[in-house]
């Protein structure tokens, strides 16, 4: 009888093992984007983060690393400045503590998404390269470091060489190394040169058209963020379907639990950057600039927090650790030293987190009154978000989570940081940021630039009804040839606004071009320049001022334009002549068509291998939108040693949805789901977009299955 009891135990327990386990399938199309089914969200967060690891791990773990403040290890002494940033900010404290508070519903959601990079740890026999076990407050770290130390802090606009100048002299001296050592890590992560001016230089572009606009009379949403093509800001595209209520479709960056921009069958938004004042610096008074222990503060001495930490950096010799003391105020972290003073800084919701709740609320929005609701959590500090729905409704908002002030003090600059005037007074909720519902133009637009400009007619908002620390931004082209494309027509339909995403018109030309002609009209040239400019001037003058690949005028362009940037002072004519100078040498003509030069190539995720001319490129037709103001978004550079300019930014994911009842929807990704070049998905989307076209973006269940060429099964166990 006791043996039976125990087998029918043993039994139960294999049964309650099974019931215990979540059955995940992902669906993979022939583009390789992962459609991912489970019981509950947890589930196909598990999914989709374990699809990510099928397909970029390195990348994964690159920014994983980078978040948790270890990327010195690996990197060595160019990443001793970044680790030293994050333990300054108390990434890794801040975020267990958020983790631990975490509300459960969110909380499950990062213990599927660790889950799911051990268990592909586990399948695969993949060797990381550092972090050997993810742990679920990771995936907090990481929405931390994503949006703080890769878009807020340098914001704060405190120089390298003083935040520098205070870690070298409160480097512990048993592992002292030279100012200039610490001055040759960078705060930011490693890049090279093409990734370092892709970011510099990066926008993004995001469209509404409310129904009385649209041909079907549905609302849509363009979607088109431009973020550089290596390293942690690349997309990753990926649709969940939970049977709990979780179903949506859209990207987000390597190691996201969730995307960040998309759509769900209800409504969709997407997100351009944007520069609201959410950052501070407090200048502060102490007792001693290189042993403080107390600062002024309203007539009275405040003690300074202190602690110790240390870093490990990877040298010839293994591992070397290196100890120095942090310090912090109430106003924020001691990050530098200016002046016989100390820097504070203060990060809006940085310390208060809330980001992946705030997110989770947003995918799971089903109308515009829960969206907005979610928005206003203020949990994620900035980002212009453009939004439309099932519906008909459009919406922008020029979000961020912007700290109330004082309007005595110029916010632009550090302020003083030794009496509560200069204080934050809470944060200007939502309804006080620049916002707009349904305007009667029947579009909203935003590509980085100002939010009182967002559409036509006079619906805009105005600047002087807002806080002038608020908003920075001012026009920019590609906003402006955006007003003049939505205001080309009364209706448009899904093809209508295919064409538009991918158009190529240079904005400035109208007004740049008639400068040149005027001014070589009016000098009296050499003779021999005289007549070295004419053919190039009459083929600009012929140039309808549209890019593409076979146009050799927008070459011609670019280096004259490339030449004016660089040099800046320079006046149209030099430019103009030393562009043409520069094609000579380079190419052995000034008349190169333009895709022989402007190129698409992928490399290793990193961007630190390099381009090569020998290699497998495409011809793109896009080019800068900042100057040019081209709505098809492409940055490329001449490199050192090359013939052919290859892009580092652009149009990166992009993505059209129409919603109507089933949704339609479009997507594409710059180059492919998966990293590895023996994979059919490496370039292959790569292919359209030289051809400037879109693949289909399936969504219902009926679609993905229609389309699906290979499954995964996993189990999930929460």
């Amino acid at each position: 009888m006791r043996y039976l009891l125990a087998c029918l135990a043993l039994l139960l327990l294999a049964v309650n093992s099974v019931w215990a386990n979540e059955q995940v399938t992902i669906k993979r199309d022939q583009w390789g984007v992962p459609h991912v089914y489970g019981p509950t969200d947890a589930s196909v967060v598990f999914g989709f983060v374990y699809a990510q690891a099928e397909d970029n791990f390195w990348q994964i773990e690159d920014t994983m690393i980078q978040a948790v403040g270890r990327y010195a290890e690996v990197m060595g002494e160019a990443a001793v400045g970044s680790d030293y940033l994050n333990r300054a900010l108390e990434v890794v404290p801040i975020s267990k503590r958020e983790w631990q508070a975490l509300a459960p519903e969110t909380k499950v959601l990062t213990e599927a998404a660790a889950a799911a990079l051990n268990q592909y740890l586990a399948d695969s026999g993949h060797e990381p390269r550092l972090i050997e076990r993810f742990e679920p407050w990771h995936f907090v770290a990481h929405s931390r470091y994503s949006t703080y130390q890769l878009f807020v802090f340098n914001r704060a606009r405190i120089a390298g060489k003083e935040i520098a100048q205070l870690s070298a002299s409160q480097q512990l001296a048993s592992s002292r190394i030279t100012d200039s050592q610490l001055l040759a890590g960078s705060l930011a992560p490693p890049r090279t040169s093409a990734v370092a001016d892709a970011q510099a230089h990066a926008g993004s572009n995001t469209w509404a058209i409310a129904p009385h606009r649209s041909a079907s009379g549905k609302a849509m949403l363009f979607i088109n963020p431009h973020q550089p093509y290596f390293g942690p800001g690349q997309w990753y595209e990926g649709h969940l379907h939970s049977e709990s209520g979780l179903h949506f479709s859209g990207a987000g960056f390597f190691g996201s639990p969730m995307p960040t921009i998309g759509h769900n069958e209800h409504l969709g938004w997407s997100h351009t950057v944007n520069e609201p004042d959410i950052v501070d610096v407090y200048r502060l008074k102490v007792d001693d600039v290189g042993n403080p222990a107390h600062y002024r503060y309203d007539g009275s001495d405040r003690p300074i927090r202190a602690w110790r930490d240390s870093l490990k950096v990877k040298t010839e010799d293994g591992l070397e650790s290196r100890s120095f003391n942090f310090y912090a105020s109430h106003h924020g972290p001691i990050v530098a030293q200016r002046d016989g003073e100390l820097l504070a800084v203060r990060m809006a919701m940085f310390a208060e987190g809330g980001q992946l709740k705030q997110r989770y609320d947003m995918l799971r929005a089903t109308n515009l009154g829960e969206f907005k609701a979610a928005l206003g959590q203020l949990a994620t500090p900035m980002f212009n978000t453009m939004y439309a729905d099932v519906h008909g409704d459009i919406y922008y908002a020029y979000y961020g989570a912007v700290p109330r002030r004082s309007a005595d003090f110029d916010w632009s600059q550090p302020v003083a940081g030794d009496t509560s005037a200069t204080s934050w007074q809470g944060y200007h909720p939502l309804s006080e940021l620049p916002t707009y519902t349904n305007p009667e133009t029947g579009y909203l637009q935003n590509c980085n630039a100002t939010p009182f400009l967002a559409t036509g007619g006079n619906d805009n908002l105005e600047r002087s009804d807002f806080p002038s620390y608020m908003v920075a931004e001012e026009d920019n082209n590609r906003s402006r040839m955006s007003r003049i494309l939505l205001g080309s027509q009364d209706r448009f339909s899904f093809a209508d606004l295919e064409k538009l995403t991918w158009d190529t018109r240079v904005l400035e030309v109208a007004t740049t071009l008639p400068v040149l002609r005027q001014e070589i009209t009016a000098r009296d040239l050499p003779e021999d320049q005289a007549e070295m400019l004419a053919g190039p001037l009459q083929l600009l003058v012929d140039w309808d001022g549209i890019a593409t690949t076979e146009s050799a005028a927008t070459t011609l362009y670019f280096f004259y334009r490339l030449q004016q940037r660089q040099l800046g002072t320079l006046d149209p004519v030099d430019a103009f002549t030393n562009a043409i100078g520069y094609m000579q040498k380079v190419y052995g003509s000034w008349q190169v068509p333009w895709g022989n030069v402007n190129r698409l190539q992928r490399r290793h995720t990193s961007g630190a291998t390099g381009f090569d001319d020998d290699a497998e490129s495409l011809p793109i037709a896009g080019g800068p939108g900042n100057p040019f103001g081209t709505i098809f978004n492409f940055y490329a550079r001449p490199q050192p040693q090359q013939k052919k300019m290859y892009g580092v930014a652009g149009h990166s994911y992009i993505g059209l949805v129409e919603f109507a009842r089933p949704l339609r929807a479009s997507s594409l990704l710059v180059f492919g789901a998966n990293s590895d070049p023996s994979s059919p998905n490496y370039f292959d989307q790569s292919r359209l977009f030289a051809k400037q076209q879109y693949k289909q973006a399936w969504f219902t269940p009926g679609e993905v299955s229609a389309n699906s060429v290979r499954e995964t099964r996993l189990n999930y166990k929460p």
